[in-house]
């Protein structure tokens, strides 16, 4: 693993020399096909419930009226807790025996640590009532998670990070699309934005970014975005 992981910051002639010694890995070899099948489930489970707005709201409102609304959320918590397991320990597994696709070019991780404090604020400004962003955006939690995908692709050039964040950058442009189109249907009524809560969505993005940046990522991933 610790050598997968120092490829990232190898010149391009060792990182091609690197990739033909462990071939038998990168190309599919023992374990990559088996492996991705808890990624996989995992990602059905999580995006599969989180998306039943998009293309199952009828039947969401079926099952919730014949099953009662706390029971339905119960079991919709229940099925969303286990993928969020699988996929998190599934995309650990692959990781250990990863499938290249390409080596992308260091540039691609400026943009990605740009783009990823934009996601930061987007979330932030998501649990910030009367600010300009969740005023004029409406759903920046899901334009946060279509940032932070978008970034990561950029940055990463495994099977199974491409898997990864192009299924959560799919399920973020239908769910935010779905989302815009209910609200048109509704007529909701303007938001009056507040200049003190957008700047508390701001500040609080910018520090939820750093805190990440410098130790959470490396901590929780076990890879720092800065390279060390």
């Amino acid at each position: 693993m610790v050598a997968w992981l120092r490829l990232a910051y190898e010149p391009r002639g060792q990182c091609r020399r690197a990739l033909a010694y462990h071939g038998q890995w990168c190309l599919g070899g023992r374990g990559g096909r088996n492996t991705m099948k808890w990624l996989l489930l995992g990602l059905v489970l999580f995006l599969g419930t989180h998306a039943l707005r998009v293309y199952a709201e009828g039947w969401r409102s079926q099952q919730m009226a014949r099953l009662g609304e706390k029971t339905f959320k119960g079991v919709y918590a229940v099925v969303s807790l286990l993928g969020f397991v699988l996929l998190c320990w599934g995309y650990d597994i692959a990781r250990a025996t990863p499938t290249v696709l390409w080596v992308p070019p260091v540039a691609t991780r400026h943009v990605a640590a740009l783009l990823m404090l934009l996601a930061s604020v987007l979330l932030v400004a998501a649990y910030v009532p009367g600010n300009h962003l969740k005023a004029r955006m409406r759903h920046p939690m899901v334009l946060s998670v279509k940032v932070w995908a978008l970034a990561h692709l950029l940055a990463n050039g495994n099977l199974e990070d491409v898997i990864l964040f192009a299924s959560f950058l799919v399920w973020a442009v239908l769910c935010f699309r779905a989302a815009r189109a209910r609200d048109r249907a509704a007529n909701l009524p303007p938001v009056v934005p507040q200049m003190r809560a957008t700047w508390v969505a701001v500040m609080g993005g910018v520090v939820l970014y750093a805190v990440f940046l410098f130790k959470a990522h490396a901590w929780l991933v076990g890879v720092s975005p800065l390279g060390f």
